[in-house]
């Protein structure tokens, strides 16, 4: 595979990660290059940012006006790597709980599936690292219900280590995703089967953020509840 590929990463005051996240996540393969989507940080993320842009051509940096949201982020980077050509754009978040190590296993499962999801709980088995019990109880809880409301048959629904082929996200009117939390992934996903793309999931350790603070909340929760039931029924009446 000769491809050119794209990790976006979206940031909300991860200063302190970004540094070694650059080294770890460009070390893993050359053709691999970073979209940083900065959402005015009040650390001063998107000025680190753009400083280690000035040396280093493989990272880029969209920066926006305030706090958006997960989903906007994606989104905005999407159409940022389509319109430059990446065949390979990938989802990662900045605070390592998505392990850099797992990208050369993305890359390889690209070559046989139109995008690859990565899993905490394929085939059941749990390989999430330092979560409290209810946190864990409430994700592992969250897929069984998606999976049963949806028909999907994944195992990590909601997991948000991604890599699309352009073509799947070429296909998704991305102006008609209207989730922006962790229903998003559920929501990107769907999309993608309902347009009649293949997935394949690979087993990944997640761990728990080490610095900063998470993005999970209440709001998030429910528009995920809600966010699968709406799917089904775009679905059944073709609004997909």
């Amino acid at each position: 595979m000769t491809d050119r590929a794209l990790v976006i990463t979206p940031t909300y005051n991860e200063r302190a990660n970004v540094p070694t996240l650059v080294e770890r996540v460009l070390a893993q393969d050359p053709r691999i290059e970073m979209l940083f989507v900065d959402d005015n940080s009040p650390d001063g993320t998107g000025d680190l940012i753009a400083e280690i842009a000035t040396r280093e051509p493989r990272v880029h940096l969209l920066r926006r006006a305030g706090k958006l949201g997960l989903g906007t982020a994606y989104r905005d980077g999407f159409r940022w790597a389509l319109a430059r050509d990446y065949e390979l754009i990938f989802e990662m978040d900045a605070d390592f709980s998505h392990d850099p190590a797992h990208l050369p296993e993305f890359l390889r499962a690209a070559e046989r599936a139109d995008f690859v999801l990565g899993s905490r709980y394929l085939d059941g088995k749990v390989t999430v690292v330092n979560w409290p019990m209810t946190r864990l109880l409430l994700s592992y809880g969250a897929n069984i219900y998606a999976r049963l409301v949806t028909g999907m048959k994944l195992w990590d629904a909601t997991g948000g280590f991604k890599c699309f082929h352009r073509r799947v996200l070429a296909a998704i009117d991305l102006d008609a995703v209207r989730s922006n939390g962790y229903g998003f992934q559920i929501e990107m996903s769907f999309r993608a089967i309902q347009k009649g793309f293949r997935p394949v999931e690979i087993p990944i350790v997640f761990a728990d953020r080490t610095e900063g603070e998470s993005k999970m909340s209440g709001h998030i929760v429910r528009e995920a509840i809600t966010m699968v039931w709406r799917l089904r029924w775009w679905a059944l009446t073709g609004r997909l």
